[in-house]
């Protein structure tokens, strides 16, 4: 049984390390500096994510399960061949009912970088027939609705990601008063901190915590469909 360690902010230590790892990517370099990487980015790297899907689920009351992406790249298959990540990504998916039925992976995004801090929510795919029903809520009240919600947040700073497509798809006017959620793939909605320190902070999670009620309007609008 694995015990859920205490989460009291990630040491600076970390934001550093991922500095020292965009300018050093490389296996000799890592391998001299894993200890540094196990104490200040994956072990606090757990912690956060178990602390963080409690709070998740308190404010949604949906059970939640996080993921801490790997910090080795898939290079299988890209051009680009440095080993390592030098960001730290963790996704906080519902785990509900409504789940596997929906269509699409529901849920929060938190992404540490050596610059900056993201915290986002939303889908990132909808599948064939969860963009149907998407692009119906998005042309009907609902989706009145949903630009109400999403020119509150963008008013207060919040980052929309743009939409895929560069026209509304077959059977919506190219004039639809909604064709920016209609050439729409996804929704995703981001909370910017330029300044990493935020997550050393003891009251990280209360932070984050804080910041994912503000994007809630948007998770729960998806969550009804």
């Amino acid at each position: 049984m694995s015990i859920a360690l205490p989460f009291e902010g990630f040491p600076a230590e970390a934001v550093r390390f991922l500095a020292d790892l965009k300018a050093n990517n490389e296996r000799a370099w890592f391998a001299a500096h894993r200890d540094v990487y196990e104490r200040s980015l994956k072990a606090p790297g757990e912690a956060f994510a178990a602390a963080m899907t409690e709070a998740l689920a308190e404010l949604t009351g949906r059970p939640h399960r996080a993921k801490v992406f790997r910090i080795h790249r898939d290079v299988r298959f890209s051009k680009d061949k440095r080993p390592y990540n030098a960001h730290l990504h963790i996704g906080f998916m519902t785990d509900d009912a409504e789940a596997g039925a929906r269509g699409y992976a529901l849920g929060w995004y938190f992404g540490l970088d050596p610059e900056r801090v993201g915290l986002g929510a939303g889908a990132f795919d909808f599948d064939g027939p969860a963009l149907d029903r998407f692009r119906a809520r998005a042309a009907g009240e609902d989706g009145a609705e949903l630009v109400q919600r999403l020119a509150a947040l963008q008013a207060g700073g919040v980052r929309l990601d743009p939409p895929e497509l560069k026209r509304t798809p077959a059977g919506y006017a190219p004039d639809h008063p909604r064709a920016d959620l209609l050439r729409r793939k996804g929704l995703t909605v981001w909370i910017d901190y330029p300044d990493p320190a935020v997550v050393t902070r003891a009251d990280a999670v209360a932070v984050m915590a804080r910041d994912c009620a503000r994007l809630l309007p948007v998770f729960e609008w998806l969550a009804e469909a």
